[in-house]
C-alpha cells in the first residue's frame, strides 16, 4: 500500500467537552482528500495516573481492518490493559525490525503517555497528509529528503515579523490552554 507522509498529533483536554465538531472536521479534510485519519485513541488519564483508551476512527471497515491499531503499537499502548499495551510494543517493533527499522531504541524518545496530565484526557490522532504525497515525490525525484520537521510555536514567529506579541500569545493561548 502507498502511504502518504504521516504525523502522530497528541491533543490535551483538561475538561473534554466534545460536540462532534472535531470528527467533523477530521471527516470534511478526508472528504476532500487532505488527510485520512490511520488511527485514533482516546485515553483519559486519572488522578492516580491510570489509563482508560478508547479507539476512535473514521476508517472504513476494510482499512480498519487493513491497518489495525497503529497508534498503540507506536506509543507501547494497547487497548487491553497493560498485557495489551506490551504486546502492541512488541509487535509493532517486531513488524518494523523485520523490514530492518530499529524503532523505539533511542532513550530520550517521546514518551506520548507520560506527557498527558493526571486528570485529563488526550487524544491521539495518526495522520496521513494526502496533500503532501506529490511535494513528497516531487521533492525524491529531486534527489531531496527529509532532514527535520515540526510545527513552530506562535512565539516564534514574532522575531520574522509575521505575527505580533498579541497575536502570538492570542494563538499560543488558544494551543495551549484548553479553554
Amino acid at each position: 500500500m502507498a502511504i502518504g507522509p504521516v504525523q502522530l498529533i497528541v491533543l490535551g483536554f483538561r475538561h473534554p467537552n466534545f460536540h462532534g465538531e472535531i470528527i467533523a472536521e477530521l471527516e470534511r479534510l478526508r472528504q476532500s482528500d487532505t488527510v485520512r485519519v490511520i488511527d485514533a485513541l482516546a485515553v483519559y488519564k486519572d488522578a492516580d495516573s491510570n489509563l482508560a483508551v478508547e479507539h476512535l476512527s473514521n476508517l472504513t471497515e476494510e482499512e480498519a481492518i487493513e491497518l489495525g491499531s497503529k497508534v498503540g503499537a507506536l506509543v507501547g499502548l494497547g487497548i487491553e490493559g497493560e498485557e495489551g499495551m506490551a504486546v502492541g510494543a512488541v509487535m509493532g517493533g517486531a513488524a518494523a525490525a523485520e523490514d530492518g527499522v530499529a524503532v523505539f531504541d533511542d532513550p530520550q524518545a517521546w514518551d506520548v503517555l507520560e506527557e498527558i496530565p493526571p486528570d485529563s484526557a488526550a487524544a491521539l490522532l495518526l495522520i496521513e497528509h494526502h496533500w503532501a504525497v506529490p511535494l513528497r515525490d516531487a521533492i525524491a525525484r529531486a534527489g531531496g529528503f527529509r532532514i527535520s520537521d515540526g510545527f513552530i510555536s506562535p512565539f516564534d514567529l514574532i522575531g520574522i515579523g509575521l505575527l505580533s506579541a498579541e497575536e502570538a500569545k492570542e494563538l499560543a493561548d488558544l494551543e495551549t490552554s484548553g479553554v
